[in-house]
C-alpha cells in the first residue's frame, strides 16, 4: 500500500524531467527504500541503446532475505504510464516488474555472485519511443545501496557514431549557436547605435549592452555543452560555464527589467526605498533559483529532494515574475499623479504610453516563457522537443528587440512633442482612465 501514492507521483514525475541532456552519468545510491526511482528520460530512434552498470550493491531487509527477481531496471514509455498505473490501482500489491506494459532490462538475479555484486549489459531498443529509465523495489521493508552508471544513446552514420542527446534535441547545439551568432551581431549593432548617439546613453544603456554579451555567451556555451554531451556524453567542463553565465544574465535581466520599470537612469537618477526592496528581494531569490537549476540539472530525479528543488525553483520564478510587474505599474501610476500638477500632458502622456506598452509586452513576455513553452514541451512529440526551446529563444529575441527598441539612447525631443494641438489632445487623454491598471 505505501508504494501507491508514490506510484501516483510518476506523471508528476515523467512531465518535470526534461529529456534535455541524457549524458552518461555516475550515480550513488545510498540506503534508499524507495519502491520506484525515476533515473531519467530518452527519446530512442530505431538504432536506440541503453547500457547500466550496476555495482556495489546491497541489500538490507527487516524481513526475510530479498528475492532478487523483485528489484530491477525497466523502461517505461508514456503511453504504457496509464496502464500500469491502473494495474497498480487494481491491485496495490502489483509488482511492476511484473507488468506486461514495460520493457524490462534486468533483475538482481543477474548480478555477479558476492562480494563483486555487479552487472554490465548493453540492450538494443527496437521500439522507437520516449522512455523514462527505472528502478524498481518490490521487496518488502528493504533497502538498496549501489553504485549506477547509465548510458542512454542512439546510433547515427550507418550505426558508427554514438549520439546522447534525446532524438528530439539532437538538434540543440546548431539551435544554440545559431542563436548566440545573432545575439553578437544584435551587441554590434547596439554598440554602433550607442556610439552614434552617445549624448543621450544613461547607465542603463551600458547594462543592457552587458545582458546581451551575457545572454550571447550563456547561449555559445550552451552550444558547447550540448555539442560535447550530443557526442562524447560528458559537457566537458561547458556545463560550469553555462551555468556561470546563466547566472549573470538571468540577475541582469531581472534587474534590468527592475530598473527600466523604475524608470532610472532616463527618467530619474536614483532608486526610491521601496525600489531598492524590489531589487534586495529579486537578486538573492534569483540566487536560490540558479542553485535550484543546477541541482535539478546536475543531479536529475534520482535523488529524494529532486521534487522539493522543482517545487522551490517554480516557487523562486513565479515570485521574481510578480515582484519585477511592481515597479512599472508604480511608475505608471506616479507619471499619472504627476500629470495632473506639471502641465506637461504631451510628455506626461508619451511616457505613460511608453511604459503601459512596456508592461504589456513584459507580461507577454513572462506568460509565454513561463507556460505556453511549458505545454509546447508537454504536448511535443518526442521527436520535435527542440520546437518548444526554439519557441523560447525565438520568445526571447523578440522581447529583448523590442526591449532594446523602446528605450533606446534617444534625444528627448524626438519622444515627446510638445505643440499646443498635441498638448490638448493629450490632456484630454489623460482625463480617461486607460492607464489604470
Amino acid at each position: 500500500m505505501a508504494k501507491l501514492p508514490l506510484l501516483l507521483l510518476i506523471p508528476l514525475l515523467v512531465t518535470l524531467v526534461p529529456s534535455a541532456s541524457a549524458e552518461i552519468k555516475t550515480l550513488k545510491i545510498t540506503s534508499d527504500s524507495r519502491p520506484m526511482i525515476l533515473f531519467e528520460r530518452f527519446g530512442f530512434t530505431h538504432t536506440g541503446h541503453a547500457t547500466i552498470s550496476v555495482s556495489s550493491v546491497s541489500v538490507v531487509s527487516s524481513l526475510s532475505t530479498p528475492d532478487p527477481s523483485r528489484l530491477g531496471f525497466f523502461l517505461l514509455s508514456e503511453e504504457s504510464l496509464i496502464q500500469v498505473l491502473l494495474e497498480l490501482q487494481q491491485t496495490p500489491s502489483f509488482c511492476v516488474l511484473d507488468s506486461k506494459f514495460i520493457t524490462p532490462l534486468f533483475t538482481f538475479r543477474g548480478l555477479s555472485p558476492p562480494p563483486a555484486s555487479s552487472f554490465v549489459h548493453s540492450y538494443p531498443v527496437t521500439s522507437p519511443n520516449e522512455y523514462s529509465l527505472f528502478f524498481a523495489n518490490c521487496a518488502p521493508e528493504s533497502k538498496v545501496s549501489m553504485a549506477v552508471r547509465t548510458e542512454l544513446y542512439n546510433l547515427d552514420n550507418m550505426g558508427r557514431v554514438k549520439d546522447y542527446l534525446s532524438a528530439g534535441l539532437t538538434q540543440l547545439p546548431a539551435l544554440y549557436f545559431t542563436f548566440s551568432m545573432i545575439y553578437f551581431g544584435f551587441l554590434g549593432f547596439w554598440i554602433y547605435y550607442c556610439c552614434k548617439n552617445r549624448l543621450s546613453v544613461h547607465r542603463i544603456h551600458v547594462l543592457m549592452s552587458l545582458l546581451v554579451v551575457m545572454k550571447a555567451l550563456n547561449l555559445l556555451c550552451a552550444a558547447e555543452d550540448k555539442h560535447y554531451v550530443k557526442s562524447t556524453g560528458t559537457p566537458h567542463g561547458w556545463d560550469v560555464l553555462f551555468y556561470i553565465f546563466q547566472f549573470i544574465r538571468v540577475v541582469l535581466l531581472f534587474t534590468v527589467i527592475v530598473l527600466i520599470g523604475t524608470g532610472w537612469s532616463f527618467l530619474k537618477p536614483f532608486l526610491q526605498e521601496r525600489e531598492k526592496k524590489v531589487l534586495m528581494i529579486v537578486v538573492p531569490l534569483q540566487v536560490l533559483a540558479n542553485v535550484a537549476s543546477v541541482v535539478i540539472g546536475e543531479t536529475g530525479p534520482f535523488i529524494k529532494d529532486w521534487v522539493t528543488w522543482n517545487q522551490v525553483f517554480l516557487l523562486v520564478d513565479i515570485i521574481c515574475c510578480c515582484a519585477i510587474i511592481f515597479p512599472i505599474v508604480w511608475s505608471i501610476r506616479s507619471l499619472r499623479e504627476t500629470s495632473k500638477t506639471d502641465g506637461k500632458a504631451a510628455r506626461n502622456l508619451a511616457k505613460l504610453t511608453l511604459f503601459r506598452q512596456f508592461y504589456i509586452v513584459v507580461i507577454g513576455y513572462l506568460y509565454f516563457t513561463r507556460i505556453i513553452v511549458f505545454a509546447l514541451r508537454t504536448i511535443a512529440a518526442y521527436k520535435y522537443q527542440w520546437v518548444a526551446f526554439a519557441a523560447e529563444e525565438i520568445a526571447s529575441l523578440a522581447f529583448y528587440t523590442v526591449m532594446f527598441y523602446m528605450f533606446r539612447p534617444v534625444e528627448k525631443n524626438e519622444y515627446f512633442v510638445l505643440d499646443e494641438e498635441e498638448e490638448e489632445a493629450a490632456e484630454m487623454a489623460l482625463r480617461d482612465e486607460e492607464f489604470e491598471l
